[in-house]
């Protein structure tokens, strides 16, 4: 692939995320999955870019002729979210096409370190523009964003494949269930896959209540505040630059394996702030953990691109997406629930206790014992025996 149109897909992706809406319900990614693997990936994300645009368009249009409904803000934020989870199913699944094997980490890092560094520039330039010309009119500035995102999307020349022909007797469900076994049984996703459930839960527990914690448990000041968590963000940018150097060094297995039993522990800090210097722990804490999870981030996804096989792609991507983020209502729920009842600093160490440790599930799974991680799933042959029974049961 050329440098032009890994920039191109680099600045689609790196646009998107500036004012990217929230994620769907996480069970509509399923049925985006089944039909991610059914159809050419670029023209479905360019018409998730341009139906998102004309949506976040269609707030300002209304709102200057005083014709807002609340029903119409509903539909837009479902239909954004929808519209999100099949661009980022579709986007994961359409990586491959686009970069070669060899490049799959440094790419994926550079499209992670994009992601870390947009929350940080994002988030203040929304507030600028809210500001300046008020949260309704800066919406026209998202639906350009999609337009810009469209735009670079349109301009990769790169051909992708045609999808595998899909077998006309699957029904939906089948095709579901078939992305949502191979994520079970696969003996390398399935602890991916529970690593990231649980540590999501875990990261939203704490962050549920960490700015009341700062505020009333430290006593910081809300520009304070804003400083402290934005140093997640800045490690997760660092994470994104380390990732390619750490799989080539260390092996992509081994090297994720390791930093993550580094820099988890070091969540165990952001509980200890206090006044003056004490606020130097909460950062590096958060600084560390942002590390660690970019790094871990790039390394899954990338491996995920390469190993699955193509025809499943989108399915595996979808599930593994719908497991990941299923967890992340149920930490808030916990965090919030902890803190009114324990209080706000023993909840910040009972959830960056499991961030701690969580790192374990991976070291649990087969990728302890090897340097790198498989590049290809390899299916493993049925028995004649089971065959046999399998021929006769049917």
């Amino acid at each position: 692939m050329t440098g032009s149109a890994r920039a191109r897909l680099k600045g689609a992706w790196t646009r998107r995320l500036a004012t990217r809406a929230p994620e769907g319900a996480s069970g509509s990614g399923l049925p985006a999955g089944a039909w991610v693997d059914r159809v050419r990936r670029r023209p479905l994300l360019i018409v998730c870019d341009l139906v998102s645009a004309a949506l976040y368009a269609s707030v300002p249009v209304a709102a200057w002729p005083d014709v807002l409904t609340l029903a119409q803000l509903l539909v837009v934020a479902v239909m954004c979210g929808v519209s999100a989870v099949f661009f980022d199913t579709a986007y994961h699944a359409y990586i491959p096409a686009v970069l070669d094997e060899r490049d799959l980490l440094e790419g994926n890092a550079k499209l992670q370190g994009s992601e870390a560094g947009t929350r940080v520039v994002g988030r203040g330039t929304a507030g600028l523009v809210a500001q300046a010309f008020g949260a309704v009119a800066g919406l026209l500035v998202d639906a350009l964003t999609f337009v810009v995102s469209a735009v670079c999307l349109l301009m990769i020349r790169v051909r992708e494949p045609a999808p595998a022909a899909p077998d006309a007797t699957a029904t939906l469900r089948r095709r579901i269930g078939e992305g949502l076994r191979f994520v079970r049984h696969d003996p390398y996703l399935r602890p991916m896959v529970t690593y990231g459930a649980v540590l999501n839960m875990a990261l939203m527990g704490y962050q549920a209540v960490q700015i009341v914690f700062l505020v009333r448990a430290v006593g910081v000041s809300e520009a304070t505040v804003g400083v402290l968590i934005m140093t997640g963000s800045l490690g997760g940018v660092l994470g994104a630059l380390l990732a390619t150097a750490v799989g080539r060094r260390f092996g992509s297995a081994r090297g994720m394996l390791v930093l993550q039993a580094v820099t988890s522990p070091f969540a165990l800090l952001m509980p200890l702030a206090a006044p003056g210097a004490g606020l130097l722990l909460f950062a590096v804490g958060a600084f560390m953990v942002g590390t660690g999870v970019a790094v871990c981030n790039v390394v899954v996804g990338s491996f995920r691109q390469r190993y699955c096989p193509p025809e499943l792609l989108g399915r595996v991507v979808a599930t593994t997406m719908m497991l990941n983020h299923s967890t992340i209502p149920l930490g808030s729920l916990l965090g919030g629930l902890l803190g009114g009842t324990l209080g706000l600093r023993p909840t910040m160490w009972i959830m960056t206790g499991v961030v701690a440790s969580c790192w374990l599930i991976l070291a649990l799974g087969p990728m302890r014992r090897r340097r790198d991680l498989p590049h290809a799933y390899e299916a493993k042959p049925v028995p004649d025996s089971a065959a046999l029974a399998a021929d006769a049961a049917g």
